[in-house]
């Protein structure tokens, strides 16, 4: 008689995070049931065509579901009633990444990618190379690489890519969500202050950046970014693992004409679609924990030149009346002056209209707020939507003069964006969420 599947019951279930748990854990054989407030596509048709069952709100009944243990995702808050009566009735319940880490990867060697910037394109470039070189990986990604078109999977295979978030695990856990993951490989691919809603500075990061180093074996590998400051201050506060570094001549390199070295030694040549020195950077991480997993450089240089990158990193929604529409995921300073400055090499003098909706926890905050002119510097007209915000953009983006134009009607703005457009010119939206479906919209305004 066969046994009867563990049943687990995901709360928050329609997060990218929790989303791809529930994935692999029905691809691993457990009954998976869940909820959450936002239950709706995409994320909910992709959940219900893996045979997963959801619930709407966080309602006590679901108690009835007797799951083998709940699962808490870190979207749940103290005084959410379900979790309250998880709680009071003393009935086990554990975080996402806490059950990750025992079920599914304790006897896996996982490769987990940090950083402020990159996590997302670089563990989808580390996965691609594995999978190209026959490894059949399996991941866990914070977005959809192009190249699999889904965002996690399990496999046979030792190996498991993961995006090693550094925000916090749950509401009862406050390290960052990659201390669980015990990588033997980690790539740390640059460190800046974030996540202002739970982080007081930088150098509170760097402390949780160190718990991640002080869980590598040593027979595991520590790639790291020789640009960064930040992260050369974390690694001198004690390392117990080989450590590789990329972006400086001690380490791995790539010249202009992406000619890859290591310790100053030819490794091959770069040939891809891809633009952007962040990207590059990304490229050298990727290559170098790859190796460490056996893949030579020529294989992962040969995988990289069929690498499409990550829905939503530059991705082209459209093209109308000779007006390119792009979708990119930058919510960040930095990460909005790489991807315009980028857009720029590939576009040449062309106009760039940027439109930026100032989305995330540490934008809503205004944190860095004063960054946004000078991360914007590339583009000729800027078009920010305030609506939501606690924070005055019109304020913010006053050094810009009339190259800026901040509204906080979602409609106005895109008439605007339509009315100013001409033949020719490229608009790159911005943001870490759908923005009202804005991209569609253009495209239906620009038609």
């Amino acid at each position: 008689m066969m046994s009867k599947p563990k049943h687990i019951h995901i709360l928050g279930i329609c997060g990218t995070f929790m989303g791809g748990i529930a994935a692999i854990a029905k691809q691993s054989g457990y009954r998976v049931t869940g909820c959450d407030t936002n239950v709706y596509p995409p994320m909910s048709t992709q959940l219900e065509a893996q045979g997963i069952e959801l619930i709407t709100g966080f309602g006590v009944e679901q108690l009835e579901l007797n799951p083998d243990v709940y699962v808490i995702g870190n979207v749940v808050t103290r005084g959410n009633p379900l979790m309250e009566e998880i709680m009071c009735r003393n009935l086990p319940y554990v975080s996402g990444p806490q059950w990750l880490s025992d079920t599914l990867l304790r006897d896996r060697w996982v490769l987990g990618v940090a950083g402020t910037h990159g996590k997302t394109t670089t563990a989808s470039m580390l996965a691609w190379i594995l999978e190209h070189a026959g490894l059949n990986p399996g991941f866990l990604i914070g977005g959809v690489p192009q190249n699999f078109d889904i965002s996690a999977r399990i496999t046979e295979s030792p190996f498991f890519v993961i995006e090693a978030d550094e925000y916090d695990t749950a509401f009862f856990d406050k390290r960052s969500k990659f201390v669980h993951y015990h990588p033997r490989t980690v790539i740390l691919n640059n460190l800046e202050f974030d996540h202002a809603d739970i982080f007081a500075d930088l150098a509170a990061i760097e402390t949780q950046f160190h718990h991640l180093v002080r869980t590598v074996p040593g027979n595991g590998l520590i790639v790291s970014n020789g640009r960064e400051p930040a992260l050369e201050r974390v690694l001198k506060r004690g390392w117990w693992t080989p450590v590789e570094t990329f972006g400086n001549d001690d380490g791995w390199n790539i010249d202009a004409d992406n000619r890859v070295t290591l310790n100053g030694e030819p490794q091959g040549v770069l040939s891809w679609d891809l633009f952007g020195e962040h990207n590059r950077m990304n490229a050298l991480a990727a290559l170098a924990a790859a190796r460490h997993a056996g893949v030579p450089v020529a294989h992962g240089l040969a995988a990289l030149a069929e690498f499409k990158n990550v829905k939503r990193r530059m991705e082209v929604r459209g093209v109308v009346n000779g007006i390119t529409v792009y979708d990119d995921f930058a919510h960040h300073p930095t990460a909005i002056d790489t991807t315009v400055a980028g857009l720029r090499h590939k576009v040449g003098t062309a106009r760039i209209l940027a439109v930026l909706e100032p989305r995330s926890n540490t934008m809503k905050l205004g944190v860095m707020k004063d960054a946004l002119p000078g991360s914007l510097k590339d583009a000729d007209l800027v078009f920010c939507y305030s609506g939501n915000l606690g924070w005055d953009a019109q304020g913010a983006l006053a050094p810009m003069g009339d190259k800026a134009t901040v509204l906080d009607n979602l409609d106005a703005l895109i008439a605007a964006i339509a009315t100013t457009a001409c033949p020719g010119d490229h608009i790159l939206v911005m943001s870490n969420g759908g923005f009202g479906g804005i991209h569609d919209k253009l495209l239906k305004a620009l038609a």
